[in-house]
């Protein structure tokens, strides 16, 4: 089990400990530039303008009233935009603290912590869907498998629909090539699956006992032996006991944990669960992975014979494109839009169903 010294996330942290923690290779706070910070100064003037009239009409009204001289606007406006440069300061301090917080917590259990980086190469789903795509924060750990554990954030549409996505991962290295399997977590579904991309029904695979209460398997058609090779009883019982509020992945040399919001990294009750799944669920999946072969690839002869060295069987670290990745479906959403729309033109253009 994974031995983590937590304490460096609720350490003692002075102001010279702040002022020293700059230049971090690979951390760094966001911070809005460019055009991203004109819009923004803007949106506070604007709202300060607005703020200063109200108060300003309320101060002169209230003045003018009993009789005193009325309180010069400009006083009010420099007063509020003060109250809103501390407000910043502040919210930048308090984010400078956990972030040095979780770099100690890092440096001290021999993680790597990276912040506001492009995301790496993950073969995983939701790694190549929309904009932007940014891992704001991500801990891993090279020792043994890697780890890598994060937030993903990205966006979706443009203009009114635009869309900001943000997703916790846990990402585990395998030792052999897979096909791609997912296990799509119920618990956090409304109306068909919550990931960002949909896959055909006709490749779901049913488990034993309640499994299927939990997730919906799905793996490419004729492996469903080798899915079952890989999904046993225990590893089926951790995921049950550990993991049904995530989304599974497996797909190439690669193990991915879905979850629908981001992970707070610096809370020491969050990590240590998320450090659990790792030695659970991660490890007894690495188990049940290490001698995977994919009988598609592998020679005739040394498939049919029984009893085949490893080696031999093991030599083509390959899955066949048959079951590289799953095909894809419609989402219920899309299905429920196509739906409204045909109701819609019949209602609007057949003559029995006009209204007078």
């Amino acid at each position: 089990m994974t031995t983590l010294d937590y304490s460096p996330l609720s350490s003692r942290v002075t102001g010279q400990d702040l002022r020293e923690f700059r230049d971090v290779p690979g951390v760094s706070e966001s911070h809005l530039t460019g055009a991203a910070a004109i819009v923004a100064l803007m949106a506070v003037l604007v709202v300060g303008a607005v703020v200063v009239g109200v108060i300003g009409q309320s101060l002169f009204a209230a003045f003018t009233s009993s009789g005193a001289e009325a309180l010069p606007i400009p006083l009010v406006f420099l007063l509020i935009v003060g109250v809103l440069i501390a407000g910043m300061v502040i919210h930048r301090r308090v984010t400078r603290l956990r972030l040095l917080r979780l770099y100690r917590f890092a440096t001290t259990n021999g993680l790597t912590l990276r912040t506001n980086t492009e995301v790496p190469g993950y073969p995983g789903s939701i790694f190549a869907i929309g904009s932007g795509r940014t891992v704001t924060e991500m801990l891993s750990r090279a020792d043994g498998p890697t780890v890598d554990i994060g937030d993903l954030r990205y966006t979706t549409g443009s203009g009114k629909n635009r869309t900001t996505h943000q997703w916790g991962f846990v990402a585990i290295r395998l030792d052999r090539m897979m096909p791609q399997m997912i296990l799509d977590a119920k618990s956090n579904n409304f109306l068909g699956t919550n990931l960002p991309v949909s896959f055909s029904r006709n490749q779901v695979l049913s488990l034993e006992g309640d499994f299927d209460r939990y997730f919906t398997l799905y793996c490419p058609r004729e492996y469903e032996r080798d899915a079952l090779y890989v999904f046993t009883p225990d590893l089926m019982a951790r995921l049950v006991d550990e993991a049904a509020l995530f989304d599974v992945e497996i797909v190439d040399d690669w193990m991915f944990l879905y979850s629908a919001s981001p992970f707070d990294l610096a809370d020491a009750t969050a990590l240590a669960r998320i450090f659990r799944i790792v030695d659970t669920v991660g490890a007894k999946t690495l188990d049940r992975t290490e001698r995977y072969a994919d009988s598609k690839v592998v020679s005739g002869a040394v498939a049919a014979a029984s009893g085949a060295p490893l080696g031999a069987r093991m030599s083509a670290n390959v899955v066949a494109p048959g079951g590289r990745r799953l095909r894809r479906g419609l989402s219920v959403g899309t299905v429920v839009v196509f739906i409204g729309v045909a109701i819609y033109a019949i209602v609007s253009f057949l003559p029995f169903f006009r209204l007078s």
